[in-house]
């Protein structure tokens, strides 16, 4: 236990440096952006006054290291800023935007999941036949597509050509758990097409490893059936690449769904992002990008550490 606690406090040790080495990039990245922010936003017929104005309501005139500081300090109690563009505390323009983005994201989670290790199992269980081989295929071409052409043709096929669902989300704060599913079933779709094959891949290949080892020969020759080896014997101790793909992929799922957030306009994160990108509000940007990357850190930490918890042998690398 000592030494999971150990492994556990070095893993968050290293993502905590992780995560301030991404807060130099994403602050360097946004201030190497070529011309001046307050010209940009007001415009080239702004007087002097009103952009000097402007540099010293928004602190813009301290220097680039004080700024960065005070930029950090407030992102680590929550206070991302003002929007330069809306003059609104930007906290409040994309808290219901994270909560659109992770409901998206668990909703197709919820739904890729338990398709690809089902679906894994039975790959394992019938191995080279023709369910196999059609069922990788077909996991295949789906991510061989960029999400906003599945994005497309599910719209095209179900919203167009059918009418079953719509092929904008347009949700909002006060809807039911019932609408906001219906609403957002092809966006949960299109991102569940993407991720389920790493998923199903992944569990068919973990397990197959397995098969071959004495323990599993060893059920067969008592004569249990092979699905009852395969869920019983092979699956848990399969678990730990299994959670790590899957972990990563859910990291996936939040960061990757700009794409299909501008497709459905959807309103998340990844479309307030691509909206302050097209109006420079560079604070809202930082604080977007800042959230995906503690995101996708935060999901790496976890795929290790439940990789460690359920094959403590992992804490013991050859």
């Amino acid at each position: 236990m000592r030494a999971i606690l150990s492994i556990i406090l070095k893993r968050l040790l290293v993502g905590c440096i992780t995560l301030f080495v991404v807060t130099l990039i994403i602050f360097g990245a946004i201030e190497m952006l070529p011309g001046d922010i307050a010209t940009e936003l007001l415009g080239q017929a702004a007087t002097e006054e009103s952009l000097n104005a402007f540099r010293e309501k928004y602190d813009l005139n301290r220097s680039l290291p004080a700024r960065y500081l005070s930029w950090l300090g407030g992102a680590v109690t929550g206070d991302f800023g003002i929007s330069l563009a809306n003059q609104r505390p930007i906290s409040e323009l994309i808290g219901q935007r994270a909560a659109n983005t992770f409901f998206l994201a668990g909703y197709a989670a919820a739904i890729a999941v338990p398709i690809a290790v089902v679906s894994g199992m039975l790959a394992a269980l019938y191995n080279g036949s023709v369910f196999d081989r059609m069922l990788s295929s077909s996991t295949l071409a789906a991510i061989s597509f960029p999400e906003f052409f599945v994005a497309y043709i599910l719209i095209l096929i179900f919203a167009v050509g059918l009418g079953w669902f719509p092929s904008l989300a347009n949700v909002d704060p006060g809807m039911g758990l019932g609408e906001r599913l219906y609403l957002t079933f092809l966006p949960a779709m299109t991102l569940t097409l993407i991720v389920l094959a790493y998923m199903m891949r992944m569990t068919r290949a973990a397990i197959l490893n397995l098969l071959a080892m004495p323990y599993i020969e060893m059920a067969h020759l008592k004569g249990m059936k092979r699905w009852r080896v395969i869920a019983v014997h092979a699956l848990p101790n399969a678990l730990a690449p299994i959670i790590n793909v899957i972990a990563l992929n859910l990291a996936y799922l939040i960061v990757g769904v700009v794409l299909v957030e501008v497709v459905f306009v959807y309103p998340g994160l990844g479309q307030i992002l691509v909206d302050a990108v097209s109006n420079r509000d560079v604070t809202v940007v930082q604080a977007a990008c800042l959230i995906f990357a503690a995101t996708y850190i935060l999901l790496n930490l976890a795929a290790d550490i439940l990789s460690i918890i359920a094959n403590p042998r992992l804490l013991h690398p050859r």
